[in-house]
């Protein structure tokens, strides 16, 4: 397996764009962006579990049900969230106004309304001003392109100060694989789903039911391991569509095909949830808090996402103090099973030749080296590991520091 660039545009038979429509004013980047494979593909998609569900997730989750769509058409600067009927007729004009535009370009055949997926992000509880897209969405289609991509990844872009996708290519039945990604999350982002919009492309032939299927078990690792400020969006979106001209033998069941796939997805969705976390709003630090030892694996990332979770524990880190008590405070409230007699805390900074320091060992304090600690947790990058000894599960969460700017930022929003 090897990453390659390209993202959601790097799998065979899938093209992407991003204009400029004017959803939000003010804006000079991108806002709107699509992405199309020249054939039907089997789809599959989670989406957020607050019961606020935005109308383009409702339409969404509707059609993609089916495992089939060929098109997926997003906007930031509107949410498009708790806008009743409305909101619920402009997001399927967007689709209609997708399907016109490819159907247009004479490239991509008759791609039919039903087939095409929807994704809002921005601000909630404001009417769409669809006119907008309508009226770029010829110019949409007719630039899409392999380049694409670049555009496609800045147009999903909200509070993010950095895009982010990620390309892996793998050998699936002797043929070559490719999957490809973008995603958009910086704040409202929470473990309970995959807490940004993000879009999976792949040129591997596999069947809906196995799509569904590997999404599910790759979020569950992945993108349902990070946390930002704990708020969960409207807006959730993960959305994976396959269309086989990788030419491999299409996987219809769990075996070794499957597996390869699902470790392509896994490396691809981990990279991705690492993005995320890393810019989180105001972030300064990744954090990555491994849990070893646990009873299971479930424990072990519950209790690891407990960690990333607390704002003390990230307040902390923003202050670059090595206040372990509050991660042994976050490991007792997690409401997961583990013996704190048995557990031990370390930091460790990626960045600085592996450094490592333990602060707590067997349920004990040590008297460790504060100037030391606070190098390593002045680190971009910075891992807290809790070994247990209740078992031989480990898993792994991902989040940021809280800071002065989390606020700054998030204050005047709307306004």
């Amino acid at each position: 397996m090897q990453f390659i660039d390209g993202g959601v545009t790097a799998p065979k038979g899938f093209f992407a764009n991003g204009v400029l429509s004017g959803v939000k004013a003010g804006r000079t980047k991108p806002d709107t962006a699509l992405i199309v494979s020249e054939k039907l593909c089997t789809a599959a998609g989670v989406f957020t579990q607050n019961k606020v569900k935005a109308e383009p997730v409702k339409l969404s989750r509707e059609r993609v049900s089916r495992h089939r769509a060929q098109a997926v058409i997003a906007n930031s600067g509107n949410a498009n969230a708790c806008t009743g009927a409305e909101g619920a007729a402009n997001a399927k004009r967007m689709t209609a106004a997708a399907a016109a535009a490819l159907a247009k370009c004479g490239k991509w055949g008759t791609i039919a309304e039903e087939d095409v997926l929807v994704c809002s992000t921005g601000v909630i509880g404001q009417q769409l001003n669809v006119s907008v897209i309508e009226n770029h969405a010829d110019e949409l289609a007719a630039g899409l392109s392999k380049e694409g991509h670049e555009n496609a990844r800045v147009a999903i872009m909200t509070t993010d100060t950095k895009y982010k996708e990620c390309a892996v290519q793998t050998e699936i039945g002797g043929k070559t694989v490719t999957l490809g990604t973008m995603a958009k999350g910086s704040g409202m982002i929470h473990i309970n789903m995959g807490t940004m919009l993000g879009f999976i492309t792949t040129d591997c032939a596999i069947s809906g039911d196995m799509l569904e299927a590997a999404l599910r078990e790759s979020i569950a690792g992945t993108y349902n391991c990070i946390s930002v400020d704990g708020d969960t969006s409207t807006n959730d979106t993960l959305l994976c569509l396959a269309n086989g001209l990788a030419g491999n033998a299409e996987i219809t069941a769990k075996g070794a095909d499957y597996d390869a796939f699902l470790e392509a997805l896994n490396t691809l969705n981990t990279m991705m949830a690492r993005k995320i976390a890393a810019d989180g709003e105001g972030a300064e630090h990744l954090l990555e808090c491994t849990v070893s030892g646990a009873v299971d694996v479930p424990t072990a990332r519950a209790l690891a996402k407990s960690v990333i979770s607390s704002s003390l524990v990230k307040a902390a880190f923003f202050g670059k103090d090595a206040n372990w008590g509050r991660i042994l405070c976050a490991l007792g409230y997690s409401g997961e099973f583990f013996t704190p007699e048995k557990c031990s805390v370390s930091f460790k900074s990626q960045a600085s030749g592996g450094s490592i320091i333990k602060v707590f060992d067997h349920g004990v304090p040590l008297n460790f080296d504060e100037d030391k600690a606070k190098i390593i947790l002045s680190e971009e990058e910075v891992d807290i590991l809790v070994d247990l000894e209740d078992g031989d599960a480990t898993g792994t969460a991902w989040g940021c520091d809280l800071t002065y700017n989390y606020v700054k930022i998030n204050g005047d929003y709307r306004t």
